[in-house]
């Protein structure tokens, strides 16, 4: 059965290409017209709208919730007060990461957390003899992203909750009739908010939203151009950038926390009163310094790309979708390549930074900022290699993206 979302009626409305792909069995538009990057503009230059409903979401409540939550979160969810979200991942029993979500805080006893993939089986089985209740509300809410640099003075029009509010905190509001949750997130990088509302409610909510924002120029974007911008901003994918540990056939398939560049997740991981699942093995791998890996960005040398091209008879190519394949990444040896160091898990042209970029793994000793590296390339059925540079991520970090 394919399964639709709660602004589907609406948004299907607008969608001239009728491109979907199936996240975790429920349509998700790929695009909404020929162009992405026009989509992908929208949200650097204005605003846009993208559909977040398939997530699920388990609402954790009764006495036990936090400490459930401090035994299987990386982070440590004590530090997260009533109206603030976290970003996290959880682990498995060798400290590799199986899954990442937000949690939203909603009293002392009551979260709400979001999942790309069904997880409410691996909480419960943690859950045994708490006082504690998970529920699947998945179908119960729509979950609309709102972002851009204009989002903020859209969202105004409709609601007070937005005033103040700060990075990944989130406050209720009512947009007309409504109740919403109003929330300071998104995956995009940029400045930006998310409304999850009743199924109920959710299409007459979508149309206030385009309506305040039609003055702006808002559009609906889909996957392919929240690609572009997950990569500029730095975000790991389930799937691309990382897999679920449970699934994975080989470590070579699985990451630590650490290896993935979320070793920040990890402070007050020695407090013992927080004993959560993989600690043991991530504070071996802490200690012992046997990280395989450290996750880093990087940006292609402009002028190589375009000699080695232009060399070739070709036009140097700028293509802002991303590689559906890894990269091998190689060490500089005197100006040209040496020994495999690691891979590209993303790799693309971004149309803001004008240069091409990606994300990847390599070699910890390699991954200083402003460190050169050979990405290897097929040109005229040959492998060839091109210079970059690795960098910190996120390559795209505007300040309205955090400021109030």
């Amino acid at each position: 059965m394919i399964r639709t979302t709660p602004f589907h009626e609406r948004l299907s409305q607008l969608n001239d290409q009728h491109l979907y792909t199936h996240w975790q069995g429920t349509l998700s538009p790929l695009r909404y017209s020929h162009a992405p990057k026009h989509e992908y503009f929208a949200v650097r230059n204005s605003v846009g709208v993208f559909d977040t409903s398939p997530l699920f979401k388990y609402r954790i409540t009764g006495a036990d919730a936090e400490r459930l939550l401090m035994g299987v979160l990386t982070r440590d969810i004590r530090t997260c007060r009533p109206g603030q979200a976290m970003y996290t991942v959880w682990c498995d029993d060798r400290g590799f990461v199986m899954e990442d979500g937000v949690v939203f805080r909603h009293a002392a006893d009551e979260f709400l957390l979001t999942a790309a993939r069904p997880a409410q089986a691996w909480f419960a089985d943690h859950a045994r003899h708490l006082r504690v209740a998970i529920e699947d509300v998945t179908d119960d809410y729509g979950m609309l992203a709102v972002q851009g640099p204009r989002s903020r003075l859209v969202l105004a029009e409709l609601t007070d909750a937005v005033e103040g509010l700060g990075y990944f905190d989130h406050a209720p509001g009512k947009i007309g009739t409504a109740a919403v949750t109003v929330s300071r997130t998104g995956y995009t990088g940029d400045l930006g908010f998310e409304l999850t509302v009743g199924a109920d409610d959710a299409v007459a909510v979508l149309d206030a939203v385009l309506e305040a924002g039609r003055p702006h120029g808002v559009r609906p974007f889909g996957e392919e151009a929240l690609m572009m911008l997950r990569i500029e901003a730095g975000l790991a994918l389930i799937d691309v950038d990382w897999h679920n540990s449970r699934t994975a056939w080989v470590d070579a398939d699985r990451v630590t926390p650490k290896e993935l560049g979320m070793g920040w997740m990890l402070r007050g991981i020695d407090d013992d009163a927080r004993p959560f699942v993989g600690r043991d093995a991530i504070r071996r791998e802490l200690a012992e310094g046997t990280s395989r890996w450290a996750t880093t960005g990087f940006v292609v040398d402009w002028e190589a790309w375009n000699e080695l091209y232009r060399g070739a008879g070709l036009l140097p190519p700028k293509d802002p979708h991303p590689l559906p394949y890894e990269v091998m990444l190689r060490e500089e040896v005197d100006g040209d390549a040496g020994a495999e160091i690691g891979y590209a898990t993303a790799f693309m042209y971004s149309p803001v930074l004008q240069r091409h970029i990606g994300m990847g793994r390599v070699r910890p000793d390699l991954a200083a900022p402003g460190t050169t590296v050979r990405v290897e390339l097929t040109l005229n059925h040959h492998t060839v290699t091109v210079p970059a540079q690795t960098a910190r991520l996120p390559l795209f970090n505007p300040a309205r993206k955090t400021a109030r």
